[in-house]
């Protein structure tokens, strides 16, 4: 979001692409993605599911995987 009083032409944002894993879903390993990029990288603003990945186990979904692009604004 913008904050008020700011247009989007003087916005200006970097991205990173990001992947998250978990045992359980790829909603969790979406989340794990974005709460580690959170602990280095402020101002985070928006994020997209580029890929979905699975490790497998026989039959079996052993690992899911979600990498994602980040978008952060650059501070001025």
């Amino acid at each position: 979001m913008i904050p008020s009083g700011r247009r989007w032409s003087t916005v200006v944002q970097k991205i990173i692409d990001v992947a998250g894993s978990s045992p359980t879903s790829f909603a969790k390993a979406a989340e794990n993605a974005v709460a580690t990029a959170a602990e280095t990288v402020r101002n985070l603003k928006w994020a997209r599911v580029a890929e979905f990945e699975m490790e497998l186990d026989g039959k079996k979904v052993k690992t899911y995987r979600a990498t994602l692009r980040i978008y952060f604004d650059v501070e001025r």
